[in-house]
Formats: C-alpha cells, sequence, structure tokens
C-alpha cells in the first residue's frame, strides 16, 4: 500500500471525537480512517496531567499497528496536556484540535475578546489561552469550565430545560466580559450550540474545533502529497473501542450523524 493510500488514525477519549471524524469525511470523501475511542477510561477531563498523557501514548501506539499516515488527537484534553509528547515519541504527522480552532477565533474576532469553553483539565492547562496570546499578544481570553456539557450531550439532553439552566450558570461570568467569539472547547459541545446560542445570544461567532481541524488535516495531507482520491473501492471506517461497544454505536450516532455499523472492542494496555 503506498503511503497516501494509508488511514488516517484518530484517537478520543469516547465518543466526541466522533463530531472530527464527521468534518474529516465531510471534507475528505476518499480517506479510510481508523477510529479509537478509550471509553473504558473516559473521562480524561478530570484527570491528572500525567495520567491522560500516559494514555494518550497507549491511544497512538494502537493506532500505529494499522500503519496509519497521520493521527488525529481529537480530545481536547489529550490535545492540551499531550501533543508535545506523542509528537516527540512517535515518527508520524500528528495534529490536536487546538491550534487550528485558535486561528479561526483570532480571525473572526474583531473586539480582539475571545471566550473558551471546555473540560476542567482543557481550561486549567491554559492551553488556548497561551495559543491565542502566541498568535496575538493583543487579545485578551477568557476561559471557563463546563463539565456537565459532556454528559448532557451524550444523554441526547441537546434542546432541554435542564441544559439550558446548566448552561446559563456556566456562562454567565463569559456574558459580562464583551467576548465576540466562543471557542467549543471540546468535541461533545457543538451538539449543544443551539442551547449555548440561547444564553451567549446571536451575535456571537462559534469556532468549532472538530470543522478546523478537518481543515487543517485536509490542507496537510494536499501540501504533503498525501491526499487520496480514490475510484476502486468505497472508503473504509473502523471504529474500535475499549469497553461499552453497544453503546458506543447508540450513541455515537447522534454525533457522527449517522448509522454507525459495527464496533469492535479491543484492549490496548
Amino acid at each position: 500500500m503506498s503511503k497516501r493510500d494509508r488511514p488516517i488514525g484518530i484517537f478520543d477519549s469516547g465518543i466526541g471525537g466522533l463530531t472530527v471524524v464527521r468534518e474529516i469525511i465531510k471534507q475528505l470523501p476518499d480517506e479510510d480512517i481508523i477510529y479509537f475511542g478509550d471509553t473504558a477510561r473516559l473521562p480524561y477531563g478530570n484527570k491528572s496531567a500525567e495520567t491522560v498523557t500516559r494514555f494518550s501514548i497507549e491511544n497512538t501506539k494502537f493506532l500505529r499497528k494499522f500503519g496509519v499516515k497521520f493521527i488525529v488527537v481529537a480530545c481536547n484534553t489529550s490535545s492540551s496536556v499531550s501533543l508535545p509528547t506523542l509528537k516527540r515519541r512517535f515518527n508520524v504527522p500528528i495534529i490536536g484540535v487546538i491550534t487550528s480552532a485558535v486561528r479561526k477565533a483570532v480571525e473572526l474576532s474583531q473586539a480582539a475578546r475571545i471566550g473558551i469553553i471546555g473540560t476542567r483539565a482543557t481550561i486549567a492547562s491554559s492551553c488556548y489561552q497561551g495559543e491565542i496570546k502566541r498568535i496575538n499578544p493583543r487579545f485578551k481570553s477568557f476561559a471557563v469550565a463546563c463539565p456537565l456539557f459532556v454528559p448532557l450531550a451524550e444523554e441526547g439532553w441537546t434542546d432541554d430545560q435542564v441544559t439550558l439552566e446548566v448552561a446559563r450558570r456556566y456562562l454567565r461570568p463569559l456574558l459580562a466580559k464583551d467576548i465576540d467569539t466562543l471557542i467549543l472547547g471540546c468535541t461533545h459541545y457543538p451538539l449543544l450550540k443551539n442551547i449555548i446560542t440561547k444564553v451567549m445570544g446571536r451575535d456571537i461567532k462559534f469556532v468549532d474545533s472538530a470543522e478546523e481541524t478537518a481543515k487543517e488535516v485536509k490542507n496537510f495531507l494536499l501540501k504533503n502529497q498525501l491526499y487520496t482520491s480514490r475510484n476502486s473501492h468505497p472508503r473504509i471506517c473502523k471504529f474500535y473501542v475499549s469497553d461499552e461497544p453497544a453503546v458506543f454505536k447508540k450513541v455515537g450516532k447522534r454525533f457522527l450523524g449517522k448509522t454507525i455499523k459495527s464496533v469492535k472492542k479491543v484492549c490496548i494496555n
């Protein structure tokens, strides 16, 4: 198999990374995909940086077994604390979901005031804030952890009064900061965009890290002549999890936007 025909590897702590898969399928319709969701050890958002990095290394080793040409760390928490280590340890192109989202937010924000919402670990790492400052030091950033958004999205409570009240409580501090752009710093959060809009108002510009990451993957593959365009066989998407494949199939349909036909449970450590 030529290098350009090898699959793209994607890993996440669980189901949320399927929003990245969804965008890559949309923008790169001919690419094969290997996805691993570490459902036995989620959530990553409330674990230490050392633990998240250890899990991320194991996830990357698993994807490497498939000869992947490129790896996407679809988990914001892993991207925020583990990406430098992964890039040092593995001889394969690896990107996270942070830098591309920040670039887009800086491009969109006219007020130079950007809000960020994410898991506790992502927000505590200050990765988004640091990247915003690196790209443009004059920009102000304001970050809020919203840990309950993940289980609410997985329960399918995407247009529920309970979710609205939770969003109001989490997002109230951002309303006072006069932000004009909000980074959805977790792959679950796009499912709650309608609720978040009700709280923040329709004038807020949203940055979806999944969409921006897919654009970055496409640009990299084109630039490095790794993009595949084939007519010989249908695109292949294989899904692996470390626990509860039936639950992954059921809940994952909401994130991927279509039925997942097969999920295989594996042990990676």
